[in-house]
This record gives C-alpha cells, sequence and structure tokens, in this order.
C-alpha cells in the first residue's frame, strides 16, 4: 500500500513538474509614440437634449501609445504596454529580461524596479533582415 502511494505521488509530481520559460535577455533599442486610437467626447448634455439647446458637435482627439523596439540575440520585436492607462516609462539603452507567456511577452527591467510588466508583441522582425533594411536604406 505504501508503495503505491509513494509511487502515485512521484507520478503526480512529474505531472505537475513544468518547465518554466527561462528569461532572454535584450536591449532597449528606442521608445516611440504612435497612434492607437481616437477619443471621442460628445458635447451634448442631458438638459440641452431635452431643451434642444445643445449642439451636436464631437470633440475628437488621437490617443498616443508607447511603442519600444527590444532588440534581442536574433529577433527585434516592437512593444506596446498591455495596459494602456498607467503605461510606465522604460529606460532606453538599457538591459532588460523578457519571457514569452501565452500571447504576450512579460518584460522585467532590472535597473528599474524588477517587476514584469505585460506588453502585446505588435511586430517581429529577424535581426540579420533587420540589419539588411536598415543598410539598404542609406
Amino acid at each position: 500500500m505504501k508503495r503505491a502511494l509513494l509511487f502515485a505521488a512521484f507520478c503526480i509530481s512529474f505531472a505537475y513538474a513544468k518547465d518554466h520559460p527561462v528569461a532572454q535577455s535584450a536591449t532597449l533599442l528606442q521608445m516611440d509614440s504612435v497612434e492607437c486610437g481616437t477619443d471621442q467626447k460628445s458635447g451634448k448634455s442631458f438638459a440641452g437634449e431635452i431643451l434642444g439647446t445643445d449642439s451636436a458637435h464631437q470633440k475628437m482627439h488621437t490617443l498616443l501609445c508607447q511603442e519600444y523596439l527590444l532588440q534581442s540575440d536574433r529577433v527585434i520585436y516592437r512593444i506596446r504596454p498591455k495596459d494602456d492607462k498607467h503605461p510606465v516609462l522604460l529606460p532606453v539603452g538599457e538591459k532588460a529580461q523578457f519571457r514569452m507567456d501565452k500571447d504576450h511577452m512579460r518584460l522585467r527591467v532590472e535597473d528599474l524596479d524588477s517587476k514584469e510588466r505585460d506588453y502585446i508583441v505588435v511586430s517581429m522582425t529577424p535581426r540579420s533582415a533587420a540589419t539588411q533594411s536598415l543598410e539598404s536604406r542609406k
């Protein structure tokens, strides 16, 4: 009985043992502000709609998001913060560690505060193709 329990516990431990992705090292090359949508507010109020005095003008402005260029050993990533309301400004030129977790990137900058933050990967370019495109622009 003891052997059966010990064998079951041993098998269960292998079932739950999971390889955690190893963090890769990269450098933050640059940060750009890119358009990521528009914000639209109506000039109408409740009282104005009832009385018919409000005009139907709209207030629109474009929203800007931070987009970073992250260069690893083999790939250059374009990433945006997943939390659009409270994005943290990352130090450009610093080293960062990242790992891919399902459909997003978990990024940590040690010199900042060592917290892991979620980022959306906008694009990925192999480094050889990126350097060739930079050379062709010159």
